[in-house]
């Protein structure tokens, strides 16, 4: 029996970031195809804030995602209990409001919202009110799966973008302010300054487990702000979530697990394995997607899973790092590798978060007096998951 002719070229499942940016990226770049993207809720995007450095992109991807930036500063400033420095070089900011808005009128009938996903497969989406479509390739976007193949901490963060009843006082986001109570693992406090009396912000944990106490974070972010003589005269909205953060992993059995299934985002693995950002990766995602040839299901699993063996494989020192921050001293300690960090050159710093650092960069951070004592860091860099995962490196 003939199988049905495809309904789209391709069918993008859940419009997360990974996903938006790709759909958005396609239909500026390849009109002629006809593509898909599939949210269940309202809108696309949910409720969240994605910043990035400029250095973690080309010229080339800030033009083409400016549209989507909401906030943009020259500068960033990081505190810890013995360092307060402030770093040159561009931070800029989406809301998902924006994302939405902009992502949504580019695609027009391309997008199909309230669209509640029972099952798919490579070439076909089962919505729940029993339809199916047929696609040449589906793309799976739909967030981090629980996987046996990784070891992982989590950044865990709840925020708050609250109007005060007077300026705050901010020249430039600060995106670790760790002189804060450490309560069990590495905390900070992220601030994005939107406006003069507007801020978000951010309660952040490094800690050993995706469990958490919204109630707790609520409890902090107030204190923070009472402390720092914020008077808070309406919280405007609130996001919160937990990233990723890679110790370990077996990367062919974790692709072997998706059974040919093209995947996006965090579900595919690409994202910063020591900050769980994915901005960065959606955007060198979407570039590579929209320049290929073919988009049939087989040769788009292929590429996709040979674009996250790239990054996996250049990630293999950041695995390391993360093992000796969380695995290596007492958690409430943690903070010293951060603070010991942001002591070196911004060059190194920055590309550091472009996921990029040079050799020397690695044997810099290697080198000196660690912040941690030798002993438990030299069992952490070796470390392996208890389950014995392969492939650590």
């Amino acid at each position: 029996m003939d199988k049905p002719a495809p309904d789209y070229d391709l069918v993008l499942a859940g419009g997360g970031l990974a996903n938006g940016l790709l759909a958005w990226r396609l239909r500026s770049l390849r009109r002629g195809l006809r593509i898909l993207l599939l949210e269940s809720e309202e809108h696309i995007g949910g409720n969240h804030t994605w910043s990035f450095h400029d250095s973690d992109l080309t010229p080339k991807q800030r033009d083409w995602i400016a549209p989507l930036v909401a906030s943009r500063w020259p500068r960033y400033e990081v505190a810890f209990p013995d360092l307060a420095r402030s770093l040159d070089g561009g931070y800029a900011s989406i809301a998902s409001s924006d994302f939405a808005r902009v992502i949504e009128a580019a695609l027009g009938p391309a997008l199909l919202t309230r669209a509640r996903i029972e099952s798919l497969t490579p070439t076909t989406v089962r919505l729940a009110d029993g339809a199916t479509i047929h696609a040449g390739a589906v793309i799976d976007g739909r967030g981090m799966r629980p996987s046996s193949r990784l070891s992982l901490g989590y950044q865990t963060f709840l925020g708050q973008e609250l109007r005060l009843r007077a300026p705050h006082g901010l020249a430039a986001p600060v995106i670790m302010d760790a002189t804060v109570e450490q309560q069990g693992g590495y905390r900070f406090v992220y601030l994005l300054p939107f406006g003069p009396d507007r801020v978000l912000v951010e309660d952040t944990h490094y800690v050993d487990s995706a469990s958490w106490q919204p109630e707790r974070l609520r409890a902090n972010i107030a204190g923070y702000a009472a402390a720092r003589g914020w008077q808070v005269d309406a919280v405007l909205r609130e996001e919160q979530g937990s990233l990723p953060i890679v110790l370990a992993g077996d990367f062919d059995g974790f692709w072997a697990d998706l059974q040919g299934q093209p995947s996006s985002g965090l579900r595919a693995g690409l994202f910063h394995p020591t900050t769980g950002y994915s901005l960065p990766h959606a955007v060198r995602l979407a570039d590579h997607v929209a320049n290929l040839h073919d988009l049939s299901a087989p040769s788009l699993f292929a590429a996709l899973r040979e674009e996250a063996r790239r990054e996996w494989q250049g990630q293999r020192f950041f695995r390391l790092l993360n093992r000796m921050l969380f695995l290596a001293g007492r958690p409430e300690q943690r903070w010293r590798v951060m603070q010991r960090f942001y002591r070196l050159p911004a060059p190194l710093i920055a590309r550091f978060y472009a996921g990029h650092p040079w050799l020397r960069d690695k044997a810099r951070l290697l080198s000196g007096k660690p912040p941690v004592p030798v002993a438990q860091a030299l069992v952490a860099a070796c470390k392996i998951h208890p389950d014995q995962i392969r492939k650590t490196a």
